[in-house]
């Protein structure tokens, strides 16, 4: 008798390289190890990420739009490197060793910054700019944390969402819905605890802190190894993707009038979009899986493309939010509220909403859950970016008036807008992670879930592309929106005003690709 392998026993192996065992490896408990580490990881990342402006400005002196950029351009590139990280653990590493690989890099980039903040000597002394020493210092433990970062994201979810059946697209959804909020966990621990510790203590005890748990993230994930089961790679992709192209160019300009034979059409295409595609199948070094995994890659494409302006209204929250708070009224009965923790009001909502979420299902079932597809609530979290920044320049109008009288706002005002936009990334970022990997090639989940990612990094540079512009065309008409010295000589309102917008033909953009999808 002859038992035929399963398609999860063929494609998955255990820690030795032999074929992965159901009922030892992979599982909810391996998936469980996943989203433990991701909300330590998320801690040390957020905690940072979210206070550099502060340190920027009061340690190393750097002006404030400046201070801004490198945080943009931090951030930015730390998700943009997700789409490396992913290739990588798509093409030649499992993504156990990737993560190991990139964790470790982060581990460095965080010990060279927790020496500089340690010692005085590293840093500029009070109203100069840093040396050229001091700065390469600085963008060396900068670039190299957001290295690692990368690799870290673009594997953790993708390995995570490997250890459970994939015929279970439940189980699936339910891990990204956990997995988020393992993220937003570690992000309200950044926001509370930690941000208390860098104001109170410091920022040497900050980042001694941030090393520490790093350090203990590595290795619990690592003590997991026997349990989980691993994907193995499958070469290149991107190769595979200019293969097709190549080939389907080719054929088109050496014969333009070919047409696929209907076998070829059956075994070929399961998908009506990039029919042109299908040309390349006339070449016999092009398979139809290949031709099928570029066709649902590029698929992709649109629905990236039209998050990333969503993504640059976060980044606000990094930069001139952060400003505005540090000039507003943050005591309360003789307690100074940190700006970074007004996050503390989203999260909590989004750490309750996904428990909720969860129990509807058990509840209702999956038929009712259809409301919640991923690709609607991308939708959703588009239109409350809009709405989000439309608040934040009325709020920043009444700032603005209210210093002029010689008062001083409270910094609540500014919840509004944390709110909305921390619901809106919950929405968008919690659905494109489910979307992008459960419509991802099998050989390609990596590189899809780190499209997630990448929105976000492409976001943030073009906040840093849009303040470029805007002070540009705005100076020639009198002077620029954000110029000031302080936020009190800027327009910061205007700025808003356009980014929800810019949010609102974005999300037509949206709609369209999505029907069309």
């Amino acid at each position: 008798m002859v038992l035929e392998m399963s398609p999860e026993r063929e494609e998955y192996v255990d820690w030795r390289g032999k074929n992965a065992d159901p009922r030892k490896h992979g599982g909810v408990r391996a998936a469980s190890f996943v989203c433990v580490v991701e909300v330590l990881e998320n801690l040390v990342f957020l905690s940072n990420a979210s206070n550099f402006v502060v340190y920027f400005l009061m340690s190393m002196n750097y002006k404030p739009a400046e201070a801004s950029n490198m945080v943009t351009n931090f951030m930015g590139t730390s998700f943009l490197l997700t789409i490396f990280g992913g290739f990588i653990s798509d093409s030649f590493i499992t993504r156990f060793k990737t993560f190991i690989f990139f964790c470790s890099i982060e581990l460095l980039g965080l010990i060279l910054l927790t020496v500089q903040a340690h010692e005085p000597h590293l840093h500029p002394t009070m109203g100069r700019r840093p040396s050229g020493s001091q700065a390469a210092i600085l963008y060396a433990g900068l670039y190299a944390m957001a290295l690692g970062v990368g690799g870290v994201k673009a594997t953790l979810p993708a390995h995570g969402a490997d250890q459970l059946d994939h015929s279970n697209q439940r189980l699936i959804s339910a891990f990204f819905n956990w997995f988020f909020f393992s993220l937003c966990t570690g992000g309200l621990i950044s926001v509370t605890l930690m941000i208390w510790i860098e104001e109170n203590l410091g920022w040497n005890w900050s980042f001694q802190i941030s090393v520490i748990v790093l350090s203990v993230t590595l290795f619990i994930f690592t003590i997991g190894f026997s349990f989980y089961r691993y994907k193995l790679p499958g070469g290149s992709p991107l190769s595979r993707i200019f293969k097709v192209k190549q080939k389907s160019h080719c054929v088109c300009f050496y014969s333009r009038n070919w047409k696929l034979s209907p076998t070829e059409r059956v075994n070929g295409q399961s998908h009506s979009r990039f029919k042109i595609l299908d040309k390349a199948l006339i070449d016999n070094t092009v398979t139809a899986t290949e031709v099928e995994e570029t066709k649902t890659f590029l698929g992709l494409l649109p629905i990236f493309a039209t998050t990333i302006l969503m993504n640059c209204c976060l980044a606000q929250l990094m930069t001139f939010t952060v400003q505005q708070g540090n000039i507003m009224n943050r005591t309360i009965h003789n307690f100074k509220i940190p700006t970074q923790s007004l996050t503390v009001f989203p999260l909590i909502i989004m750490l309750a909403s996904i428990p909720l979420y969860e129990q509807f299902v058990r509840i209702f079932g999956n038929q009712k859950a259809k409301m919640f597809l991923p690709i609607r609530r991308i939708g959703l979290g588009l239109a409350l970016a809009s709405g989000s920044m439309a608040v934040a320049a009325i709020v920043e109008v009444k700032r603005r008036e209210a210093a002029e009288n010689n008062v001083i706002l409270s910094v609540f005002w500014l919840g509004w807008q944390y709110l909305l936009l921390g619901v809106s990334d919950m929405l968008t970022l919690g659905g494109m992670l489910e979307f992008f990997y459960s419509e991802a090639p099998d050989s390609m989940r990596s590189m899809s879930t780190a499209l997630s990612w990448c929105s976000t990094s492409m976001g943030y540079f073009l906040s840093s592309v849009l303040v470029g512009i805007t002070n540009s065309v705005s100076g020639k008409y009198g002077q620029p929106w954000l110029g000031g010295e302080n936020l009190n000589q800027t327009r910061l309102d205007l700025f808003y005003t356009l980014l929800s917008i810019l949010n609102i033909l974005n999300l037509l953009a949206y709609i369209y690709c999505a029907k069309r999808y």
